[in-house]
């Protein structure tokens, strides 16, 4: 019995809308099997929050962000030239709360240079102590973690401060003293090493300060992100560390930002690993959820009706293959979706989920339209 729906003769390469469906063209969807519920796990932002109304509720909401990874509350960091701190976490909690998403205090923000200065450790314990004493201390009921440091591979002083492994360690028993339930994570490296990584687990294994969240960034691009996550996975289990939840606190390279071509690929491949949460990139200004805005306190660029268009989407993700290692990317989407396109292929789906005996399949006609499938 046919378990699989395919997608034939999608428009790839401009050949009539008749072409005969080939194994490059083919898309199969194993309708019987599923992979996750869909959790729009690529909706957050690294500083995507300015303040308690910029950007405006009208904006942020639609997009319904999963996460937000913030300054650290009474902070002072002033990055990508910046003229005033802005971000704090705290300020913005009650904002993010309202778009139902969750907030991450980023504690090294606490000082205003990038990379970070380094004064003392009596400095930065005392730091840390005022930030979790103002976590406690507020309202918010969704802060979801401490990020101890930001990069360390490039950010951590070595020479004034030790080895970053030691100081995790001395800084993840500082919060723990104060506050024993809010989830820490790390070690937030600036890309994926595998060396870094075991070097930084099996120290963290020995000490007692494993991180409640892995986190590490993907800033080169999305096409290694699954090697990456299952490279962790496998790491994980050879350590003996029990599973957790995995934050890719910072996605994207600066050409890639508002490119809703480039960017649906890495939210697909974030769903489709597993990955818990994820954090558009902040090379720009402060407030652009992500640089799906034009400029702080601007308007929606293409970027953003894709996301917009991406967590209208509900339902669970099933199994596909195609018999070519990668499907090629359509042209991105720079505009809202096409509601007759997508409503025929639910209908499909709903068909054969129905009737899984009956091969069915969807022939895209006309002109080449915009979309991604990645």
């Amino acid at each position: 019995m046919a378990t699989a729906l395919a997608a034939t003769a999608v428009v790839l390469t401009g050949a009539s809308a008749q072409a005969a469906p080939t194994s490059s063209t083919t898309l199969v969807v194993n309708a019987a099997q599923n992979l996750r519920s869909v959790t729009h796990v690529g909706t957050g932002s690294l500083y995507g929050l300015a303040n308690a109304s910029t950007p405006s509720d009208s904006l942020v909401q639609p997009l319904k962000p999963n996460t937000f990874i913030q300054m650290a509350p009474g902070g002072s960091q002033l990055p990508n030239g910046e003229p005033a701190p802005a971000g704090d976490s705290l300020v913005v909690a009650s904002k993010a709360a309202s778009a139902g998403a969750k907030v991450v205090v980023r504690m090294p923000d606490w000082y205003p240079d990038f990379p970070y200065k380094w004064v003392s450790w009596s400095d930065w314990l005392s730091a840390v102590d005022k930030q979790v004493a103002s976590v406690q201390s507020s309202s918010a009921t969704n802060i979801s973690a401490y990020a101890l440091w930001n990069e360390p591979d490039w950010t951590w002083d070595t020479t004034n401060a030790g080895a970053f492994n030691a100081g995790w360690a001395r800084t993840f028993k500082e919060v723990r003293t104060k506050d024993t339930t809010t989830p820490i994570q790390g070690p937030s490296y600036s890309a994926w090493n595998q060396s870094w990584m075991s070097s930084f687990l099996t120290d963290a294994k020995a000490s007692g300060t494993v991180p409640d969240v892995i986190a590490w960034h993907e800033l080169q691009g999305s096409a290694d992100i699954a090697a990456h996550v299952s490279a962790y996975r496998s790491l994980e289990s050879s350590l003996g560390i029990s599973p957790r939840p995995i934050d890719i606190e910072e996605y994207g390279t600066p050409d890639e930002m508002g490119n809703s071509g480039a960017l649906i690929g890495y939210a697909a491949k974030f769903e489709r690993t597993g990955v818990r949460d994820a954090e558009l990139a902040f090379w720009n200004h402060y407030g652009t959820l992500g640089d799906t805005l034009t400029d702080t306190g601007g308007s929606p660029n293409g970027s953003y009706w894709t996301y917009k268009w991406h967590v209208r989407q509900h339902g669970r993700h099933h199994t596909s293959r195609t018999d070519r290692h990668r499907w090629p990317r359509l042209p991105q989407r720079r505009g809202q979706p096409d509601q007759r396109r997508r409503g025929r292929l639910h209908r499909l789906l709903r068909h054969h989920r129905q009737r899984p005996e009956l091969p069915v399949g969807l022939r895209q006609h006309g002109p080449r339209q915009a979309g991604v499938l990645a």
